[in-house]
């Protein structure tokens, strides 16, 4: 079997990739060794994050950092026996969070997000899946005037800077937006840009069938088997279906993609985020009206088609070590005093792993030494957000066309691999 390009990662980014080089008139051959969002994407808070132009920086004050050495937090869970491999991950990554370089790398990110919820609605509509998707922002619930204070006056400055809309909610207001929410709270945060996902798994199914409308083939492969054509130039790789050739290939394989370019010679320092969900029953006559966040205990509550999904922080860990579900323990106790939950839905908390680079920013665009090599990967929190975005900027670089963003802070070569 022969293609255009070869797309390695049927996740969120590499369904969309596929689809901007059909349109664009690439044959293409998607591959994966699993069913299209059945890794990263499948578990998240479901949300494009119109609003998310700052990326998850490292803590930097000290006090909250030997906090989080206490390991027994829900935003935030690491494995001891992984820490001293995670080292030069995590110095790089406090060693940018730094706020100038945060606020510089925010800069150059809030292009990228800034087109996240126009880029999904041209894919939504044209896949028909407008009926997974809510256009009502969402809320983050704050349990003290402190923390409140504090983020309205972030919100503010990302008003000013970015045009972020948001709302801010009194306690009252923030009662009859949630009337079965507890009182705990003083009042929240509604960011009114979001658009939320009520099935992200079926969000990136209807956009897999899209691109299959589009005359794109999907296959089940081992990413591993690239290597370059022995008849000339290209790549190939071993399928289900026998052996795929390509002119191009794209490496979206989110924290599998490092397996495939370290083969290819390059270093990238690449950490992981494993993070969990489950979904609950509401008890009762109960509903959760908004996608929420208890903003000082760091969970989050989804009111979705399977059910209300809790989901936790970052853990820091080997990316393929048992699951260690702590942080879904520590968030249910939490959330079933602020919200009627009934019983687990799920056998098990869903593990999935964010793939993260050291300044919090994808890496897009061609391999530096490799031709006919693209990179899409490193997304982090904001994978989601962000596929369409990419999948565009891929195809326009591939096909000849400017790309209608700048894509230079997003090279590989900042990282001299």
């Amino acid at each position: 079997m022969t293609a255009d390009t070869i797309v390695l990662g049927a996740g969120i980014i590499g369904v969309s990739t596929a689809i901007h080089l059909a349109r664009r008139g690439r044959s293409v051959v998607l591959v994966d060794r699993r069913g299209a969002g059945e890794e990263t994407s499948f578990g998240n808070a479901g949300l494009i994050q119109r609003e998310g132009v700052v990326p998850y920086g490292f803590p930097q004050d000290l006090g909250l950092i030997l906090r989080y050495g206490l390991n027994n937090r829900i935003d935030a869970h690491y494995h001891i026996r992984a820490m001293a491999k995670l080292v030069p991950f995590l110095s790089r990554y406090w060693w940018n969070s730094n706020k100038a370089r945060h606020e510089a790398i925010a800069r150059a990110y809030a292009p990228l997000i800034e087109n996240s919820v126009s880029e999904h609605k041209d894919l939504i509509e044209a896949a028909g899946a407008g009926n997974l998707i809510r256009k009502d922002g969402w809320v983050e619930a704050f349990r003290s005037d402190s923390v409140r204070d504090t983020e309205f006056a972030e919100a503010d400055r990302l008003t000013r800077e970015y045009g972020i809309n948001y709302t801010r909610l009194d306690k009252a207001e923030l009662a009859k937006a949630e009337p079965h929410l507890s009182r705990d709270f003083v009042g929240g945060l509604k960011w009114n840009d979001p658009w939320s996902v009520l099935d992200p798994h079926g969000l990136t199914a209807a956009y897999l069938k899209y691109f299959e409308s589009l005359g794109g083939r999907f296959v089940m492969g081992d990413a591993t088997t690239l290597a370059p054509r022995p008849s000339g130039a290209g790549w190939q790789v071993k399928t289900d279906e026998g052996i795929v050739e390509g002119k191009d290939v794209v490496v979206a394989l989110g924290p599998w993609s490092e397996e495939i370019t370290r083969k290819l010679g390059y270093k990238f320092v690449l950490g992981v985020k494993r993070g969990y969900h489950m979904h609950y029953a509401p008890a009762g006559n109960a509903t959760l009206n908004n996608w929420l966040m208890d903003k000082e205990r760091g969970y989050f509550l989804a009111p979705m088609n399977k059910g209300i999904r809790l989901t936790t922080g970052a853990e820091f860990a080997f990316r393929d070590a048992p699951k260690s579900p702590v942080q879904v323990e520590r968030a249910e106790r939490v959330a079933r005093t602020i919200f009627p939950l009934a019983g687990r839905l799920d056998a098990e908390p869903w593990m999935g792993a964010r793939p993260c680079t050291t300044d919090m920013m994808p890496i897009v665009g061609k391999a530096p030494r490799h031709q006919g090599v693209w990179l899409a990967f490193g997304h982090a929190h904001h994978g989601l957000t962000l596929g369409p975005v990419t999948g565009r900027l891929i195809a326009e670089a591939i096909t000849g066309e400017k790309p209608f963003l700048d894509m230079s802070a997003y090279r590989a070569e900042r990282f001299n691999p």
